[in-house]
């Protein structure tokens, strides 16, 4: 038997150990190993981290969500109408303006423009500038009649009028109409044709000289290359004219005088009488349009009693509080 024959048994037994030294050393240095999942096993979910009563965020699909509750849509504000106060003529009447405007203040209405005719056109001015009624009333009660009246010889009116203008440049600070606080108008009268005019630019004493001048009291005003006079002729309380500078909601003040029951016998009184029953006529007319009139009871207060100013005041305070459920009505129904 050859060397070789006799190695062959040793040979197998060398394989053998070293195949059971490689098993030994396999077995104490690797992990447990993982079970892969196989195609169509279901693997167990993981234990959950806390139990739902923990407040825990549960799992996707594992609970239906929460309903969410839907926001309140956006209340949209009210729009207040635009507010245009439209001041009637009546001369010495006129302070009755000054007693509404006060309680407009007080409460809390905000006026948007103002138009004016005749000593409405005054108090318009003032209160467009950008005194209150508080300053108004103080300047009434300060007011002179003597510094608004320059006597002229009886040619085409007793009073020239540039009193009055004076008068309103001064204490406006020399504003024109288109630079006043509030949008200002102030209505005259074309002498040579009749026709109205709304002035809203200008010169303000100028103006408010030509809304004053009553035929045969004050000479007619020339503003540029034409005459003017009263606007109460045209318009006794400018209602339409409030509507035409942009108002939506319009508050009227109408101060003017009724008619003497008996007929007067002086040529004054005569032509105010003739002023009273026309302006009455006009005044049916153009406070259609208002959508609040403001009447205050003025009896016994003729046209050139200056000396009722406070009772004048106090009248146009009683007629706006009056007025004032009517007035929420109004604005209730145009806001939107």
């Amino acid at each position: 038997m050859s060397d070789r024959t006799h190695l062959k048994p040793l040979r197998h037994l060398a394989w053998l150990c070293l195949a059971l030294i490689l098993a030994g050393c396999a077995t104490t240095t690797s992990q447990a190993p993982v079970e892969a999942a196989r195609p169509g096993s279901v693997s167990a979910p993981p234990p959950p981290a806390s139990s739902p009563s923990s407040g825990a965020t549960p799992s996707p699909g594992s609970a239906s969500p929460a309903p969410v509750a839907e926001l309140p849509a956006p209340v949209r504000p009210l729009r207040l109408p635009r507010i245009g106060l439209a001041l009637g003529g009546g001369a010495a009447r006129g302070f009755a303006h000054i007693g509404v405007i006060q309680v407009l203040e007080e409460q809390g209405v905000k006026v948007d423009l103002v138009a004016g005719t005749s000593a409405g056109s005054l108090v318009a001015a003032l209160y467009a500038s950008g005194k209150n009624g508080k300053e108004l009333a103080s300047m009434a009660e300060a007011m002179d009649e003597g510094a608004i009246t320059d006597w002229a010889f009886p040619t085409r009116g007793l009073i020239r009028g540039e009193a009055l203008a004076r008068f309103v440049r001064d204490k406006t600070g020399n504003r024109l109409i288109e630079q006043m606080s509030l949008p200002l108008g102030i209505v005259a009268t074309d002498l040579s044709d009749g026709s109205p005019i709304l002035f809203r630019s200008g010169d303000t004493g100028a103006a408010v000289r030509a809304s004053s001048a009553v035929p045969a009291v004050f000479q007619p005003v020339k503003i540029g290359s034409r005459e003017y006079v009263d606007g109460g002729l045209v318009a006794p309380v400018p209602v339409r004219y409030a509507k035409q500078m942009g108002a939506e909601l319009i508050i009227a003040v109408d101060i003017s005088e009724p008619p003497e029951s008996k007929p007067p016998g002086d040529a004054m009184r005569m032509l105010l009488q003739t002023f009273s029953i026309m302006g009455r006529s006009i005044n049916n007319f153009e406070l259609r349009e208002a959508d609040v009139v403001i009447r205050p009871k003025l009896d016994g207060v003729g046209s050139a009693d200056f000396s009722a100013r406070r009772r004048s005041i106090q009248a146009g305070r009683d007629a706006a509080q009056a007025m004032l459920t009517q007035l929420r009505q109004r604005l209730a129904a145009k806001s939107r």
